[in-house]
């Protein structure tokens, strides 16, 4: 079949067919192009379009529905569902409370932390002149002893010279930037991902699973101080959010 002979010559660096259809989807919904409600094509229309098998489209729907993105209902279709968020995140949580408002078990660890001069992408990232340090640091956070949530950190080592010698064995870096650091502002960006072959490895989860995704920048008077991705597998985390109205 054409899926088949696709997958065979596949570039490692090119989607795969499933995360191309999750990811298309999830565009679509994510973006507002599908609204809440919105009926999804059906399976063997997908199939079609796509020129994969029904059950292939079966796969992607299955993990859409189990990330919170439709609601499958028998003999009636698909549906974009109600989100999850509720609104603007407007805190800078704490993984640690997150776990263990969940009666669970918390713990951490450090996979990776390099200092480096910054590159292109990290001074688009962090807002950083080309003669900036920055530090790199991946944590896992792990709920129940499972995964719960992958923290790609970027720390401006000229604004927080400090961050060089902490280790990060006792405390996460988010909660040692806020004792060092006061902070003055922040930027939220929240969004569904499909998971990679890297990020799936280290959330325990198959490649192209639906995630969520919050990438947040915060700033000091002095400059920027980190941005940090956090990624959540979609069907273990909800953002909620409480506000009253203006005065």
């Amino acid at each position: 079949m054409g899926e088949s002979g696709q997958a065979g010559n596949q570039d490692p660096k090119e989607p795969t067919l499933h995360q191309r259809i999750q990811g298309d989807i999830e565009n679509k919904i994510v973006s507002g192009e599908w609204p809440v409600g919105f009926r999804i094509p059906f399976e063997i229309d997908l199939a079609k379009q796509y020129g994969v098998s029904r059950m292939t489209v079966n796969k992607v729907l299955t993990q859409l529905a189990r990330a919170g993105l439709i609601d499958r209902i028998k003999r009636s279709g698909s549906f974009v569902s109600q989100p999850h968020t509720q609104s603007a995140v407007l805190e800078i949580g704490d993984i640690r409370s997150e776990v263990e408002s969940l009666k669970l078990a918390y713990d951490f660890r450090v996979i990776e932390r390099i200092k480096h001069r910054a590159s292109p992408a990290d001074r688009l990232r962090l807002e950083v002149p080309a003669s900036a340090s920055v530090m790199d640091v991946t944590c896992l956070h792990r709920a129940g002893g499972k995964p719960f949530c992958l923290e790609e950190r970027l720390i401006s080592l000229d604004t927080v010279p400090e961050a060089e010698d902490a280790l990060f064995t006792e405390i996460t870096p988010g909660q040692w930037l806020l004792r060092q650091v006061p902070w003055s502002s922040a930027e939220h960006r929240i969004h569904a991902s499909a998971a990679d072959a890297a990020t799936a490895a280290s959330l325990g989860v198959e490649v192209g699973t639906a995630c969520l995704v919050i990438e947040r920048r915060t700033w000091s008077n002095s400059g920027p101080v980190t941005q940090v991705k956090l990624t959540y597998p979609g069907d273990r985390h909800a953002l909620t959010a409480t506000f009253a109205p203006s005065s």
